[in-house]
């Protein structure tokens, strides 16, 4: 099962390739991957597969299916980019690892008695795909799920953070800052207050607890008191449970800008808060089984389980509800590290290349070991009937 899965990834190597260098070039942000989308579909459906776009009312999610057995296979993949870096999390070689596992799969479905279920996932960097697609129904048929990440390190069951977004905005009152800067209120110095409050809060945190944030707008020029200005934070914990104590606290100190000036305070989270990552010991062990075979050196068992990635994903909301795993497959990045110009350029290089491959066959192996272990697969599909008789279910 094994060679025949390779074999298919190896067949098709340049197909596989071209699709990341083309996610690379023509990078697209959340939830306009119109392009990324047509591409993933393009060959899947060229390859057989039932292919179905706009999926949960998203237009740049999709899912290809293809075969016909109780097990469903779900294998996600991710192709937005960052604003203004393109492919720095390498989302281009997600997605064509992912689709490379998808074709090894149904080169073996009927003898694994599976069905494969490729989930084009949008928006994983902000806006959170997975989680809406979650809630609209598309992972419901899914057994478990599965998806690789590049990253400087080879992680088989990396531990992540919860994060969620706040987007704050201040309304004052405009003036001349010269002639009768008395007659204004202040929306600048709202944002001022609010930044040295959270600054002041950080040696307080519990620990794994972060708060990040930009000035969007700060005003439009310096002899105008602004009247209206905007920060967007990420807040992120080692749990959900500790976000929702740190999400308290930066709303208060956002409340602490207006009450000392005088503004108008609005606040709103803009995507959905995603949950730290759970991975399925089972999967991960199978993973790490099949990324060894492959000649590659994991982070020892012992040394990963103390190890935090102080990074955040929307798959951690899928691994709260289903099985699921998102090993973090290295590549050769010398000190450039995920959302650095370095990385990207990485992504369509050597090395990316080797991890579109070596991801999209460990992938197959790992699907292909659930499947065939009787005892694994019952309890893939004993979750399934649970989850759909409403007995288990995210966060």
């Amino acid at each position: 099962m094994r060679k025949r899965c390779r074999a298919a990834v190896e067949g098709h190597r340049e197909r596989l390739l071209a699709l990341s260098h083309a996610l690379h070039a023509d990078p697209e942000t959340a939830f306009e991957e119109h392009r990324a989308a047509a591409r993933v579909a393009g060959v899947l459906t060229a390859e057989g597969f039932t292919v179905r776009r706009g999926v949960g009312g998203l237009d740049t999610a999709l899912t290809a299916t293809y075969g016909d057995g109780e097990l469903v296979v779900g294998v996600c993949a991710e192709y937005d980019a960052l604003p203004g870096l393109g492919h720095a999390c390498g989302h281009n070689v997600i997605a064509a690892a992912s689709v490379g596992a998808a074709l090894a799969l149904r080169d073996v479905a009927g003898d694994l008695g599976v069905t494969v279920k490729l989930i084009g996932t949008p928006a994983e960097e902000t806006g959170g795909g997975k989680i809406l697609l979650l809630e609209r129904g598309v992972f419901d048929d899914v057994g478990f799920a599965l998806l690789i990440h590049p990253s400087p390190d080879e992680l088989c069951a990396p531990r992540t953070l919860a994060v969620t977004d706040l987007e704050v905005r201040y309304r004052g009152r405009a003036a001349h800052a010269a002639f009768a800067p008395h007659h204004g209120v202040n929306a600048a110095d709202a944002l001022t207050v609010a930044q040295v409050a959270i600054g002041l809060a950080r040696q307080h945190l519990e620990d794994r607890q972060m708060v990040h944030g930009i000035v969007t707008d700060g005003g439009a020029v310096p002899n105008v008191i602004p009247d209206d200005t905007r920060a967007l934070y990420y807040l992120r914990a080692g749990s959900y449970e500790s976000l929702e104590g740190l999400e308290r606290r930066v709303r208060d100190c956002l409340r602490a800008g207006a009450v000392a000036t005088g503004c108008a305070e609005e606040v709103r989270q803009v995507s959905p808060a995603y949950a730290d990552l759970v991975s399925d010991p089972w999967l991960a062990g199978a993973y790490r089984s099949a990324v060894t075979a492959l000649g590659r050196s994991p982070v020892p068992f012992a040394e990963e389980a103390g190890r935090l990635t102080p990074a955040s994903t929307d798959m951690g909301n899928v691994s709260r509800a289903l099985p699921a795993i998102q090993p973090s497959i290295g590549v050769d990045c010398g000190s450039a590290v995920n959302h650095q110009p370095g990385f990207a350029e990485v992504c369509a290089g050597p090395s990316g290349d080797r991890a579109v491959l070596d991801g999209a066959v460990a992938l197959a192996w790992t699907a292909a070991s659930a499947a065939l272990d009787s005892p694994a697969r019952a309890l893939l599909l004993a979750g399934v009937r649970e989850r759909a008789a409403g007995r288990v279910g995210g966060p």
